[in-house]
């Protein structure tokens, strides 16, 4: 077991120093695979390959459908005008909650995490400086919006993190909507009050709204498309997934069909688009996978039997574990779908089994896991806050404090409502 605690702290360790996990996670597996007694060779291409292979094969059509879905909705302008109008409605007088709302509706609507980044940006930029509100605090904002309630807890989103789960449970994406909805209320209300909080100590000690270095503003701005056509891929995304109960790649390519269609005129940005969309694509399943594919390991050697009884023998609810279990691996790997990939491919079966055994649905761990792998994953050197500082302009030391507090510290919290729903048998 001892051989699984330094393969897991080697992997945190290189990923946090920004190596990449393409190349970690086999090198870690391979730790795993020395100490636990393993021959090292078919480890690497037998069970590790395996594992990666295994979840490539199932997942690689949502995370491709899915960033293309994303860039189209940015290409064509779309999703800049969906966040436009929330934005005024909100007024420039709550500009945190406006901003918060804009990446909000887009991540449940579908759209890739870091295409949010960038179509929000630039109004987030906007609102802030008419609000006057110190510009340090746009990263945490953001965060808040895309890393968090939209991501794990709202019952229906099409996020990948609420997806993964359901191959394990034998579930759909609306599982457990009252311990989703209790936790997304944790995250969405708590960080907003405390970026309030945060803009009212910065204006006290001085700060203002200061200009990037590098703004462009030479870009020339065309004109938005209509506010209802843009809402309407978003909504047939989640209406398809959840009320249709269609499969998430039939819905997914729904709403590009819709993208196209509405954008017709616009069809030479298309091929691009979805060129960028399909590239960037394979870099996050690999990753994902690479992960997965040390969790396939980890599984195979001796001491994984241990470490199980380690993990199943904490105290209280079984939902426990795993929440902690979950929260660990997506900490060292920096990556909810990937750490919740090593979890639920290492130890889904158990929780299934106990949740037949002691008669707690089965749609309770799918939440509580989906929840937890949007705890810690937030670290330092996750892809997406390291994407979010650089688009920002902001450094760790101008923002991570903030995006710690509504992207880490909250959701982990946010798990102890959901799991005291589940005990008492609301789901």
């Amino acid at each position: 077991m001892l051989g699984i605690f330094i393969g897991l702290a080697l992997l945190m360790f290189l990923a946090y120093r920004g190596w990449s996990i393409i190349w970690v996670a086999p090198i870690c597996a391979g730790v795993v695979a020395l100490t636990g007694g393993l021959d090292l060779l078919d480890a690497y291409r037998d069970t590790y390959m395996g594992g990666f292979v295994d979840f490539a094969k199932t997942w690689f059509p949502v995370f491709m459908l899915g960033a293309i879905f994303g860039k189209l909705m940015e290409d064509t302008g779309m999703a800049r005008s969906v966040a436009v109008v929330i934005t005024k409605a909100i007024g420039t007088k709550r500009a945190i909650l406006g901003v918060l709302l804009s990446a909000a509706v887009l991540t449940y609507g579908g759209v890739s995490l870091f295409v949010v980044v960038f179509a929000v940006y630039p109004l987030a930029l906007a609102l802030f400086r008419e609000a006057n509100i110190p510009r340090r605090l746009i990263p945490g904002t953001v965060a808040l919006g895309a890393f968090t309630f939209t991501m794990t807890a709202i019952p229906g989103t099409p996020q990948i993190q609420n997806l993964i789960p359901m191959d394990y449970y034998f579930t759909n994406a609306m599982a457990a909507p009252f311990m989703g909805i209790s936790s997304a209320l944790v995250m969405a209300g708590g960080g907003y009050a405390y970026l309030k909080w945060r803009e009212g100590k910065l204006k006290a000690a001085g700060e203002i709204f200061t200009e990037p270095k590098e703004e462009n503003s030479s870009k020339k701005e065309e004109k938005s498309p209509n506010v209802i056509l843009s809402f309407i891929p978003l909504a047939a995304v989640v209406f398809t997934l959840n009320v249709l109960e269609w499969d998430i790649v039939a819905a997914l390519i729904t709403g590009i069909l819709l993208i196209m269609i509405f954008n017709i005129t616009k069809f030479k940005r298309f091929v691009k688009a979805i060129n960028g969309g399909a590239s960037g694509s394979v870099i996050a399943i690999i990753n994902t996978s690479a992960a997965v594919g040390f969790g396939t390991v980890v599984r195979h050697v001796p001491g994984f039997e241990r470490l199980t009884d380690v993990l199943l023998g904490i105290q209280g609810s079984p939902l426990i574990s795993q929440a902690v279990a979950v929260n660990v691996l997506a900490g060292a790997t920096g990556s909810a779908s990937g750490g919740m990939g090593i979890a639920l491919e290492a130890l889904g079966a158990r929780y299934y089994e106990i949740a037949q055994t002691t008669g707690i649905s089965p749609e309770a761990f799918h939440r509580v896991a989906s929840i937890a792998s949007g705890g810690l994953d937030a670290l330092p050197h996750n892809g997406a806050v390291l994407t979010l500082l650089a688009i920002t302009g902001m450094t760790h030391k101008d923002s991570y404090k903030d995006i710690a507090v509504v992207a880490v510290l909250i959701p982990v919290l946010s798990v102890i409502p959901a799991i005291i729903l589940a005990s008492v048998g609301i789901y």
